[in-house]
């Protein structure tokens, strides 16, 4: 007989489970056995031969043959594989019918739908501080051409974290401004050094009006803060739409004619504060 492991195999795809193909594969051996010999046979626990038995009569696979010890004996195999496959050709057609009745029902719906537009689609408003860390991210790796930033606290990844900022300023224009204040920090302003010998524009001005985030003249990503809840409960919003990424740009410029370098912003807020009176 062909290796047994591969039999139990293919009878479980046809739909026994493993205990019923090993049973199977023990009765045809012989014409009768009685539960406890099948057991041994197939290596069977004995709790569960009489369930694995009254399993494989049920499914008629098996018959059982009354008398002072009742004896089971295998259905011949061109019967049982019938059986058995007349049994998935059945659920098979249940399955297709159901299955053409779910299209009846899916297609109204699909149908509406498809009528259906968001007409601010475009628009996308984030407020969880992960989704919004995560869309920068996205946003960050998808830079074509340019990138302009008004950088400003709370900082979505601190620039001294921001690798993947960093390898953007080396492959793509990229211009950040900054306030005054990233000198209040070493290590931010260490970081901020970082983008700017990686490649970064930088300019430095007293206070920004908020975050913002242009992208290929494209995509526009501005932070607004709640006016009662203040910095402490920011909205995100992303915008894909050309005419106010460049309305916006034309405002970046602005700040920008109007910042310090970093050298100038250090020497006028660093250099001369550490200088004695």
């Amino acid at each position: 007989m062909q290796d047994e492991g591969h039999l139990v195999g293919q009878l479980t795809r046809l739909g026994l489970t493993s205990y019923e193909a090993k049973a199977y594969l023990a009765l045809i051996r012989r014409d009768s056995y009685t539960a406890a010999q099948v057991a041994r046979q197939a290596g069977l626990p004995r709790q569960r031969i009489y369930d694995v038995l009254g399993s494989l009569v049920e499914k008629g696979l098996a018959s059982a043959r009354p008398g002072n010890v009742v004896k089971y004996a295998a259905t011949a195999p061109e019967r049982a594989i019938d059986t058995l496959i007349q049994s998935h050709r059945a659920q098979l057609a249940d399955m297709e019918q159901e299955a053409r009745l779910m299209v009846g029902q899916l297609k109204p719906a699909y149908e509406a739908g498809k009528a259906e537009t968001d007409p601010l689609e475009y628009i996308e408003v984030l407020r969880d501080k992960r989704a919004i860390n995560e869309r920068f991210a996205e946003l960050q790796s998808a830079v074509k051409k340019e990138i302009l930033v008004f950088t400003k606290p709370p900082y979505a990844t601190p620039p001294q974290e921001n690798v993947e900022g960093l390898e953007v300023s080396q492959t793509h224009a990229a211009r950040s401004i900054y306030e005054f204040g990233v000198f209040e920090d070493a290590a931010v302003a260490a970081g901020v050094r970082r983008f700017i010998d990686a490649g970064e524009q930088a300019r430095f001005v007293p206070e920004l009006p908020l975050k913002l985030v242009i992208i290929d003249e494209t995509i526009v990503m501005f932070g607004m803060e709640d006016p009662v809840a203040g910095s402490s409960d920011l909205t995100i919003v992303v915008v894909e739409h050309t005419s106010l990424a460049r309305v916006l740009k034309t405002a970046f410029d602005a700040f920008w004619e109007a910042g310090f370098t970093f050298d100038q912003a250090y020497d006028r807020l660093v250099k001369r504060a550490a200088k004695p009176a």
